[in-house]
C-alpha cells in the first residue's frame, strides 16, 4: 500500500520482494505458486459480481497510445487487451459478466453517488464518490511516459484513490482472465510487508498487481481498504512479458505528472477557437488515442462485436487499421495543424502495403499484419447475448474500390499542408493509382463492407475518380506526365454521370439501382460535384425521405437485401454529421445548426460516441468508442464553423 498525506510522492520505498521459488511448503509466503482459487482465502467478504455489463454510454476510456481500457461509472475496468488494440484480453467483462474479467473499484457504500469528468483535455478519468461518511476521488489513467519502454517492455494502469473529506471504505475485485476468458492465470502472491503484489501468468503474458492486499477465493481477488482525507492511495496494474522479470513499479506521482502534461500539450495545438471547442478538442483526442504510439496504425475502436442491434447478429471486431477510416482521421488531424501524425500513419502505409498491389488489402492489423482470419469465440457469451463474438474481420479479403481514393486524398492532404513527398512515398501513390486502373471495371463491396454480391456503388466509383484526381494534383506538382489518368479520370466521370442518377434527377446507391445510401453525401466532400448541385440536393431530399429515422440518419435500407444479412440497424452517426456538412454548404444553417446539436446531445458524459444509436432504447450501440465518429463530428463542426464565418 503507498499512502501519502496531500498526494507527495513517498520516494525511497522498498521494491517489493519477487520470489520465484516454486516449492514453499508454506502457503503464506510469497513464493507459492497456486492457481488464483487456492492463494490465500481471503478474509474480506466482497460483493456479489455484476451478471451483465454496463450500457455502452457508461463507459469512459483510457489510452496510452498502445492499447486501451473501458472504464464503467461504476469504476469497473471491463475491457483490456495487452499489450497492444489487437492483443487478447486480460479483461473481458464488457462482453460477458464479471467472471471473464474485471478490475472493479468502488466504495463499499451501495449508496454511494459517483459523478465523473477528464481532468482537462487529458485521458486521466477522475471519478468523484460521494458516500455516508466522506468523499474520495479515484483518478485512473494509462502512464503515456514511453521513454522506459526502450529498455523493458510493459504497458502500465494506475488507479489512484485520494482522500478528498472524512473517510471512505472501498473494496476492489480482481478478476484477471486471459486470453479472451480461455486462459485460467496461475496467480501467487509476491512482495513483502507494506507493498503487497499479486502476480499473475498465462502462456507468453504477466501481470502484476500492486498496491492493497488481495486476497482470493473462487477465482477472483478481492480487498477492502480506508482512504481518508488528504492521503492518497495508489494501486497499478503492470503487463510484461512471461519470460522476463517484473519490471520495477512506476513512481505514481511522476507518472500522473507526466501523462497530464502530454496529453495537454497535445491539446494546446488544436487549431479550432470557434463553436463546439470541448466537443471538438476530445473528439480529436479520440483519434490521438487511437492511434498507435509506435506504429503509427490508426484503429476504428478499440473493442470488438459490441453490436449494432442488442441481440443481433451485426457484431464486428474493430481493433485494426482501416486503410479509409485512418486516411480519414488523417485529413481530420491535418486540418488541425498535426501534420507529424501524416508523416508517421505515411511510413506505417508504406510498410504495410508493400509488395504487388494486386494484394492491397482494406485493413491490416497495429503493425501492418495481413492476416485477420475471421473467427468467433465461445469463451465470451456477447455483449447482453450478442452473439456471435468475433475476432479478426473477414472483410480484410474484400475488394473495397473506394479505399485508395481515401488514401490518395489523406496523401494529397497532407502535401498540400506542407508534408513533402519522398522517393518512396510518391512511388506508393503511383502503385495505388496502377491497382485502382487495373480494377476500373470491377464491381465491389463497398464502403459498408456489404456482405451480399459486390456492385458497381456509386460512392466506390466516385472515390476512383478522386484517387485519380488527386494523383494528377500530385503529378503536376512535380511536373510529371499524367495524360492518361486525365484521360480515365474524365471517362470515369461521364461514366457516373451516366449510370449513377436517377430518371427523378438524384444519385443512386449503385448502377441501376433505385435506393440512395448515405455514403452518397461524401461526393461534394471529394469534389465531385458541388454540395448545391441539383443532383445532390435531390439526393439530400431522398434521403431524407427515405433514410432519416426520427431525425437521424441510416446508412442505407436493410430491407433491400443488399448487405446479405439478417435483422435492422441503427442510425449510423457518422451519416447524420455528414449530412449536417451538407446542410452548412448550402445554406441551411438553422438545420444543421439543430442536426448538430442533436448528435452532440448524444455523447456521454465524458464526451464519447459508439457507433450508431438506438432511438427506440435510447442508447449507443457498436463498437465503442468509434474513430469514424468522432472524426465525423469534427468534420461538421468546421463546417458549421465555416458556413458561419461566410455568412458574417
Amino acid at each position: 500500500m503507498q499512502i501519502s498525506a496531500a498526494y507527495p510522492a513517498r520516494h525511497g520505498r522498498p521494491e517489493p520482494r519477487l520470489d520465484h521459488r516454486i516449492d514453499s511448503a508454506d502457503p503464506d509466503q510469497p513464493g507459492e505458486l497456486r492457481l488464483s482459487n487456492q492463494c490465500i482465502q481471503s478474509s474480506v467478504k466482497h460483493a456479489k459480481l455484476k451478471d451483465v455489463p454496463a450500457k455502452i454510454e457508461d463507459y469512459a476510456l483510457l489510452s496510452d497510445c498502445r492499447t486501451a481500457a473501458l472504464v464503467s461509472r461504476e469504476g469497473s475496468i471491463d475491457w483490456l487487451c495487452l499489450p497492444r488494440f489487437d492483443s487478447s484480453s486480460i479483461f473481458g467483462g464488457l462482453l460477458g459478466s464479471d467472471s471473464h474479467g474485471c478490475w472493479s473499484l468502488r466504495p463499499k457504500d451501495s449508496e454511494a453517488s459517483a459523478s465523473r469528468r477528464y481532468d482537462g483535455d487529458t485521458f486521466v478519468l477522475i471519478t468523484r464518490w460521494e458516500t455516508n461518511t466522506g468523499v474520495a476521488e479515484v483518478h485512473d489513467f494509462m502512464p503515456m511516459d514511453h521513454r522506459h519502454l526502450d529498455v523493458v517492455r510493459r504497458i502500465d494502469l494506475i488507479r489512484r484513490v485520494i482522500g478528498i473529506s472524512g473517510h471512505v471504505d472501498f473494496e476492489q475485485h480482481l478478476v484477471m482472465r486471459f486470453d479472451y476468458a480461455r486462459a485460467m492465470p496461475w496467480v501467487r502472491q509476491v512482495g513483502t510487508g507494506d507493498s503487497p503484489a499479486v502476480l499473475a501468468i498465462a502462456g507468453p503474458d504477466a501481470v502484476i498487481v500492486r498496491g492493497t492486499t488481495l486476497s482470493a477465493t473462487d477465482h477472483t481477488h478481492a480487498g477492502s481498504f480506508s482512504c481518508r482525507a488528504h492521503e492518497s492511495i495508489d494501486l497499478s496494474l503492470t503487463w510484461f512479458p512471461s519470460h522476463h522479470s517484473p519490471p520495477t513499479a512506476l513512481d505514481a506521482d511522476t507518472a500522473l505528472a507526466r501523462t497530464r502534461d502530454w496529453w495537454q500539450r497535445w491539446a494546446d495545438r488544436i487549431a479550432h477557437h470557434g463553436l463546439l471547442h470541448a466537443e471538438l478538442v476530445r473528439s480529436l483526442l479520440v483519434l490521438r488515442a487511437l492511434s498507435h504510439h509506435d506504429t503509427g496504425g490508426i484503429v476504428a475502436a478499440p473493442t470488438t462485436s459490441l453490436p449494432e442491434e442488442i441481440g443481433g447478429v451485426r457484431n464486428w471486431d474493430y481493433r485494426y487499421v482501416w486503410l479509409r477510416d485512418a486516411a480519414l482521421t488523417l485529413e481530420a488531424l491535418i486540418d488541425h495543424g498535426f501534420l507529424s501524425i501524416a508523416h508517421h500513419w505515411r511510413e506505417w502505409l508504406l510498410r504495410a502495403v508493400a509488395g504487388d498491389p494486386a494484394q492491397l488489402q482494406i485493413m491490416y492489423g497495429v503493425g501492418g499484419e495481413r492476416d485477420l482470419h475471421e473467427r468467433t469465440l465461445n469463451s465470451l457469451p456477447g455483449y447482453l447475448d450478442s452473439t456471435p463474438v468475433r475476432i479478426g474481420n473477414g472483410a480484410y479479403t474484400q475488394y473495397q474500390a473506394d479505399v485508395i481514393g481515401e488514401v490518395m486524398v489523406a496523401l494529397c492532404a497532407a502535401r498540400r499542408a506542407g508534408l513533402k513527398e519522398s522517393t518512396f512515398s510518391w512511388s506508393l501513390q503511383k502503385t495505388l493509382v496502377k491497382r485502382a486502373l487495373i480494377a476500373l471495371d470491377e464491381p465491389d463491396h463497398g464502403i459498408w463492407e456489404i456482405r451480399g454480391e459486390p456492385q458497381m456503388f456509386t460512392h466506390s466509383r466516385v472515390m476512383i475518380w478522386a484517387a485519380l484526381d488527386r494523383a494528377i494534383q500530385g503529378a503536376q506538382t512535380l511536373g510529371e506526365d499524367c495524360e492518361t489518368w486525365i484521360a480515365a479520370r474524365d471517362s470515369l466521370r461521364t461514366e457516373i454521370e451516366t449510370s449513377a442518377v436517377s430518371a427523378a434527377g438524384f444519385f443512386t446507391q449503385s448502377y441501376g439501382s433505385a435506393e440512395v445510401d448515405a455514403s452518397l453525401l461524401l461526393l461534394p466532400q471529394v469534389g465531385f460535384c458541388e454540395a448545391d448541385d441539383p443532383r445532390m440536393l435531390a439526393t439530400v431530399t431522398q434521403i431524407e425521405e427515405t433514410l432519416m429515422q426520427d431525425g437521424l440518419v441510416n446508412r442505407y435500407r436493410t430491407e433491400s437485401g443488399v448487405d446479405g444479412l439478417s435483422g435492422t440497424e441503427n442510425p449510423f452517426l457518422a451519416c447524420s454529421f455528414w449530412l449536417v456538412e451538407q446542410y452548412a454548404a448550402t445554406g441551411r444553417a438553422t438545420d444543421a445548426e439543430a442536426l448538430l446539436d442533436r448528435l452532440c446531445a448524444l455523447t456521454n458524459d465524458v464526451g464519447l460516441l459508439s457507433e450508431e444509436y438506438d432511438l427506440t432504447n435510447s442508447r449507443q450501440v457498436g463498437n465503442m468508442p468509434q474513430a469514424f465518429s468522432h472524426l465525423a463530428l469534427v468534420r461538421a463542426v468546421d463546417a458549421l464553423s465555416r458556413a458561419e464565418h461566410r455568412s458574417r
